[in-house]
């Protein structure tokens, strides 16, 4: 899992995330893209990270968009989608093409229960999906799919610096 979380730990985190339309107020669709870091062929398992809220240096990341995401809040948004949801799509415009099969929230608190060294890993959403259509399949390991898109609804708050 070391490379998995140089990659996160660099610069170029940017370059995971879609933007997605601005919006002044009110509820906003929220897509945010993350490479799938590893598959298992065999049994069509693809894992990666669905958000990340704070980096492993410390820093919590800003989309092209300026909107962050608390640590409290993705955790509330992932075990609501694992409560209810659960299932994988294809291009969110078909469901059925994959299922849920891991999920963990990495917290401060839970990485410390854990002994997981702090500036290990980013404070995020690891996710792990068995990939039921074939085709989807294929995509996935010639590249065509190489990111995790989850999409949700959020109400977007003004954030003011405290002085």
């Amino acid at each position: 899992m070391g490379a998995v979380m140089d990659d996160f730990m660099n610069d170029d985190w940017e370059e995971y995330m879609n933007s997605r339309p601005p919006g002044e107020s009110g509820k906003a669709t929220v897509k945010r893209r993350f490479e799938i870091k590893e598959i298992n062929d065999d049994q069509m398992l693809a894992f990666g990270w669905a958000n990340v809220a704070i980096r492993a240096d410390g820093e919590q990341i800003e989309d092209y968009q300026k909107d962050i995401i608390d640590p409290e809040e993705l955790e509330k948004a992932a075990y609501e989608f694992v409560e209810l949801y659960r299932e994988g799509g294809e291009m969110h415009e078909r469901g059925g093409a994959a299922v849920l099969i891991e999920s963990c929230v990495f917290t401060k608190e839970k990485m410390a229960a854990m002994k997981i060294p702090e500036g290990t890993l980013p404070e995020g959403w690891w996710i792990g999906f068995k990939v039921l259509d074939p085709d989807v399949w294929e995509k996935i390991k010639d590249g065509t799919y190489s990111m995790f898109s989850i999409e949700g609804e959020a109400v977007r708050e003004e954030v003011t610096e405290e002085e």
